[in-house]
């Protein structure tokens, strides 16, 4: 079919935009690994004993002799090697230096003291090109922690090719901060709330969820039955359904959603889709008690539980499992 020149013009301005991009990542490439080659030389010169004072000269020098290019303050200069000092060695962090722009390595070396979390969230930045912003954002929120530590039975329930790609869909534990709800609250009024506040919904609950209603009626038997959300991730390429309860996770529950996913996969799921994943979000939970719960459903189902507070619980760093485990599970979510 003949092109028209509409359609002519558009082509070449998405190739441009795409030559621009990609001649963005090659440019910022070559920023880290400049920035990478100075704060080793810096570091270098520091093991020879050599004062700090060369540090401000240093960058005295630079601006003087290219000052049309920005980045060499001496507070830019020590970060730089601070940059080299804690990556290099590390061997599955030296090799994601050039991946990420240089803002949101600072705010991940400042924020981030433990090389798997760093590895962690570059790895996250690049997959799901998270502004600094919402890079910050997520750090803040704990997401490394709680990607970990979520509970779901997704390794017996779903297939091969969506598996790794649910657990980072997921968390153990959502930060409703945004809601203004007293401590003492309805279910009715925890989902109104989270309705009133779709977008920032939607951006704790992770990447790629779209919102299709709240009290999602379905039909069985002449019979109604509400679903308090649905969504759907469009990635994962299925429905998710949501239960909110504001008190403590309870074995029944598991049953109650395994009934609207069967019921979402024969009447509402597409050919194309994938089977529906429910998620039940309670106020707290017993893990050993959600663990027996789910092992016994082949339903795809994550338990987590909510908190009005940025607040982690007490105790919950502890949870986290041993290195090789979490390098294993990195490995997992993001070699896809």
């Amino acid at each position: 079919m003949e092109l028209t020149q509409a359609n002519f013009i558009s082509e070449i301005k998405q190739k441009v935009r795409q030559a621009q991009y990609e001649a963005l990542k090659v440019v910022n490439t070559q920023l880290i690994n400049l920035y990478w080659e100075i704060g080793k030389s810096i570091s270098e010169k520091q093991s020879e004993s050599w004062g700090k004072a060369i540090v401000p000269t240093l960058s005295k020098e630079l601006q003087l002799e290219f000052p049309n290019i920005g980045g060499f303050s001496s507070t830019n200069l020590w970060l730089m090697a601070q940059f080299y000092n804690e990556y290099q060695g590390v061997e599955f962090l030296q090799p994601l230096v050039g991946e990420i722009s240089w803002t949101k390595h600072i705010a991940i070396l400042n924020k981030c003291k433990n090389n798997q979390e760093r590895q962690f969230y570059i790895l996250s930045t690049k997959k799901f090109g998270w502004t600094k912003n919402v890079l910050i954002h997520q750090i803040e929120n704990k997401t490394f922690e709680k990607y970990l530590l979520n509970q779901t039975n997704f390794e017996n329930t779903l297939p091969h090719n969506i598996k790794n790609q649910a657990y980072l869909a997921v968390k153990d534990e959502y930060t409703f901060d945004f809601l203004n709800l007293a401590d003492e609250h309805s279910e009715s009024e925890l989902e109104q709330t989270l309705i009133n506040n779709i977008r920032s919904f939607l951006t704790e609950l992770g990447h790629n969820y779209t919102f299709i209603g709240n009290q999602y009626k379905i039909e069985v038997s002449n019979k109604e039955y509400f679903i308090d959300l649905l969504l759907y991730h469009r990635q994962l390429q299925c429905l998710i359904a949501i239960e909110l309860k504001i008190g403590e996770f309870l074995p029944e529950y598991k049953g109650k959603m395994e009934f609207y996913l069967s019921v979402l996969n024969n009447t509402i799921k597409l050919p194309h889709e994938n089977e529906a994943i429910g998620i039940i979000i309670c106020k707290n939970k017993d893990r050993t008690i959600v663990e027996y719960s789910l092992k016994t459903s082949a339903m795809p189902i994550g338990v987590a539980t909510y908190t009005t507070s940025e607040k982690l619980p007490k105790n919950y760093q502890n949870l986290l499992p041993s290195s090789k485990e979490i390098s294993d599970k990195i490995n997992k979510y993001f070699n896809q």
